[in-house]
């Protein structure tokens, strides 16, 4: 991993799980593969301090383990998962499309584990059945089947999967408990340094046979150290569900699939309209499951399957059909294409394609923002033309030599345009070679990709400077907060309430609201640089698989 990489990790391994995991799971990160007894050595802290450090980092499948290199019987190694660590970022991503496609249940449950890392279905069935119980009216409360249903309809979808047992990812059992003994929250199964597929674990989306019977429970507010016995007390009494030892995580790649077909349908509406949009929804809606998440296009359809599978509110006749499909064919951006002529026609979406041209949109759409539009002109010109003379991009672009000639300088500095000399003789002799420039895609991706990396990292900086800035006056919020909660249970006066109301002032009032603007803003840049890391990521993923 780049140091970008590594310094964004590590921002994000401190925010969530605290300062001693983010250097551990940093050290990992720098060094790879280590043993215990080394990162120990290296990092300065207690065997037990590291043990629950690592335990953690397997929970949340940031860190795998594997026997030693020198074979059965040589140390556990431990090494960290940077992909995984870096798709916390999208944590709200994931459960936002969870609430869109199966609402506040699936919200729940997606939340539940990101959160938790790897947990039985009846455990995740029971604490969202509790939380949904918990926000309904006095006297209501949610089946525990209702949240098997939606559970069973994710796995379904194959949003959510098995984790491997250790011997089908290949990994030696025996050796994790001898330096990091497993916990009843840090099962085995987190030692796959990939993540499952059916092809290589058959029962990767087979629901077990779960006997869950009852309602959620709303939970009391207990006294000083009654939640430490009450917690003793579920433990001591958990009754057998048939699912133990089969824990269930969230499959990111599934997530990420459907995040490319909406950006894809996305621009298809942008580019073409809303029919067009609807039809080729309804070929990535067909082959979702039945297309690898690393393929170059999809299963071809036939033009007969598309007709019966598009929406009937849409009402399209089959000739008008035809025409879309054709004129999406002949389309430039080549988002869909045509794979044979039985059933009426074949179509495929072109995965790949579609994903170099959103990379290229955005390319372009950096350096217009960036440069301005006269260079984001040259930029799409050397784009389309590949290989330009100097004297050519002043013709072509129509902008005078000076500023085409400073423009081209800024972008060269910046990397974002590249210079090829092609020397007519093999001494070099400026007079006799042809200087052309020319726009590589790939790293020039790569290169953006990281300064998006780095970017996120100063967002999370600032937000964190702030937050710790205020920190005063975000506690004694809270505390007001949780006073006036209690009084509102207990059915007080609107007295009180004012007077508990008035304990902050106007001025802090003030500067709070400032405060949660800026964290607003922050988050949300977070996010909007997070869907251009998607489209670059998903592009380089792609170029490298094809």
């Amino acid at each position: 991993m780049t140091a970008k990489e590594i310094c964004l990790c590590g921002l994000l391994l401190r925010e969530h799980f605290g300062e001693v995991v983010e250097k551990v799971g940093t050290h990992l990160l720098r060094s790879g593969a280590q043993n215990l007894r080394t990162i120990v050595h290296e990092t300065n802290l207690s065997v037990d301090l590291v043990k629950k450090c690592l335990c953690v980092l397997v929970q949340h499948g940031a860190c795998s383990f594997t026997v030693g290199r020198k074979g059965p019987g040589s140390p556990t190694e431990y090494h960290a998962c940077g992909e995984r660590i870096l798709r916390v970022l999208r944590c709200p991503r994931y459960i936002y499309t969870a609430k869109t496609l199966y609402g506040d249940t699936g919200e729940l449950i997606i939340e539940e584990l990101l959160q938790r890392g790897h947990v039985t279905m009846s455990s995740t069935v029971k604490t969202v059945a509790d939380r949904l119980t918990q926000n309904m009216e006095e006297g209501q409360s949610l089946d525990y089947s209702e949240v098997s249903f939606t559970f069973s309809k994710l796995v379904e979808t194959r949003f959510l999967q098995r984790c491997p047992p250790v011997g089908a990812a290949g990994t030696s059992g025996g050796a994790a408990p001898a330096e990091a003994p497993a916990t009843p929250a840090a099962p085995a199964a987190a030692a796959s340094t990939a993540p499952p597929t059916a092809e290589s674990f058959p029962e990767c989306y087979t629901l077990p046979q779960v006997t869950l019977i009852g309602r959620g429970k709303r939970q009391l507010v207990p006294e000083d150290g009654e939640d430490q016995r009450n917690a003793k007390r579920a433990k001591m009494t958990s009754e057998p569900h048939g699912d133990e030892g089969i824990y269930w995580q969230v499959n990111f790649e599934r997530f990420h699939q459907y995040f490319r077909d909406q950006a894809i349908i996305s621009a298809v509406a942008n580019k073409l309209d809303q029919t067009s949009s609807e039809i080729v929804r309804t070929i990535l809606r067909m082959s979702e499951v039945t297309t690898s998440p690393a393929a170059t296009c999809t299963k071809p359809l036939s033009t007969n399957e598309i007709f019966r599978s598009l929406p009937a509110s849409y009402n399209i006749p089959r000739h008008i059909l035809d025409q879309y499909l054709t004129l999406l064919v002949d389309d430039p951006m080549e988002f869909v294409g045509k794979a044979g002529e039985s059933g009426g026609g074949m179509f495929v979406v072109n995965l790949h394609k579609a994903l170099a041209n959103l990379a290229r949109a955005t390319l372009e759409s950096i350096v217009q923002e960036r440069f301005g539009s006269r260079s984001a002109r040259i930029f799409r010109l050397l784009l389309r033309k590949r290989h330009l003379e100097q004297k050519q991009v002043e013709d072509f672009a129509m902008i005078p030599a000076k500023e085409a000639k400073d423009m081209l300088y800024t972008l060269l500095s910046h990397n974002l345009v590249q210079l090829q000399e092609i020397p007519k003789t093999p001494d070099f002799a400026p007079s006799r070679t042809f200087y052309l420039y020319t726009v590589n895609q790939l790293p020039t991706a790569r290169m953006l990709l990281q300064n998006c990396y780095k970017t996120v990292a100063n967002l999370i900086e600032r937000r964190l400077f702030e937050t710790k800035e205020n920190k005063r006056l975000l506690e004694k919020s809270q505390r007001i907060e949780a006073i006036l909660a209690s009084l509102q249970a207990s059915g007080a006066e609107p007295e009180q309430l004012s007077e508990v109301e008035e304990m902050i002032s106007a001025p802090e009032k003030q500067q709070l609201d400032v405060l949660r603007l800026h964290v607003n803003k922050l988050d949300s840049a977070e996010n909007q640089v997070d869907e251009t890391i998607f489209i670059l990521e998903s592009y380089i993923s792609s170029t490298s698989a094809s």
